[in-house]
């Protein structure tokens, strides 16, 4: 019987799919057990993961069995994709299956973040009647900017519309006669930064992408701007965010992912004093719908590719 280790937490209706036919292992720990996990692939025919465990390095020599790789998301920035080319080990993203969860992510953030009156709990309780200071704005008329056009983005774009937003977009891997841009105006990066109200994310981490929001970047935007990361952590060089959001530059943030994750105490404190933000830890694609999705994409994807 092959075997399928479950590193991180996947809907159990999706690993019971798998359980008459392979040996699962499901412990959702296990992205934090280091040395157990290693020796739990050595003889492991797949892997499912979520963007935690790190499918590199030592764990992927000791899994000397693997042949699949499945992935509770559509990020790869853990896997080393190369090695699990060269080894014809299949990778499989749940391509599609969180797009709606992000893109509703997104959407939200620009609302709480432009109306500005949903932080004001703390005020509210000690009887304070803050109603001048969170007079914020509407999100209609405004322009959504989308670095990065793929099918999350393009989501996000027509949920944007519906809420009676501009949007414009910079993607330079989308070809010009693409029918995506029916969707959105084209504009290079500068052009998106000096006219974009609210700026969303969408692209994945590489030495091109790495700290593609940064303080050259940032001195660009339209002053209040607002930036939404639910993309990948090290897109945004946070020290230059943070400064942006404390000099007002920065109208407001919404961060979902992190240089480093999990945050630790040290890394929080930096964050810390800043009320026009909003940090979530990593949750933009998952909702209890889009687990279901997901988590069935993958095991499909991985019971398929295990019986051949």
């Amino acid at each position: 019987m092959k075997k399928i280790v479950i590193t991180e937490f996947m809907d159990q209706a999706a690993v019971d799919s798998l359980s008459p036919d392979f040996e699962v292992i499901y412990d959702p720990s296990l992205a934090d057990k280091t040395d157990e996990l290693t020796e739990l692939v050595r003889n492991a025919d797949a892997i499912i993961i979520r963007n935690r465990t790190q499918v590199r390095g030592d764990l992927l020599a000791a899994a000397e069995k693997l042949t699949v790789v499945g992935r509770l998301g559509v990020g790869m920035d853990n896997i080393d994709q190369d090695a699990c080319h060269g080894r014809d080990i299949d990778v499989f993203p749940a391509t599609g299956a969180n797009d709606i969860a992000v893109a509703e992510y997104v959407i939200t953030s620009a609302l709480m973040l432009l109306r500005r009156a949903y932080q004001s709990v703390d005020r509210m309780t000690k009887g304070q009647w803050p109603r001048t200071d969170l007079m914020g704005n509407e999100i209609g008329g405004k322009t959504l900017g989308l670095i990065g056009f793929g099918a999350i983005s393009r989501e996000t774009c027509n949920m944007a519309k519906a809420m009676g937003m501009d949007v414009v977009a910079h993607d330079p891997f989308v070809p010009a006669d693409d029918p995506a841009w029916e969707l959105a105006r084209p504009l290079s990066l500068d052009q998106l930064l000096t006219t974009a109200d609210v700026i969303s994310l969408h692209v994945p981490l590489t030495p091109e992408t790495k700290h593609l929001i940064n303080r050259d970047t940032l001195s660009k935007l339209k002053k209040g701007s607002i930036i939404i990361n639910a993309a990948r952590g090290g897109v945004v060089d946070e020290e230059a965010l943070l400064e942006g959001l404390r000099s007002g530059k920065v109208g407001g943030a919404a961060i979902d992912v992190f240089e480093a994750e999990p945050l630790d105490e040290t890394a929080g404190k930096r964050f810390e004093g800043i009320n026009n933000l909003i940090l979530t830890p990593h949750i933009g694609g998952v909702t209890v719908e889009s687990n279901v999705r997901v988590s069935a994409v993958t095991a499909k994807n991985v019971r398929k590719a295990l019986e051949g």
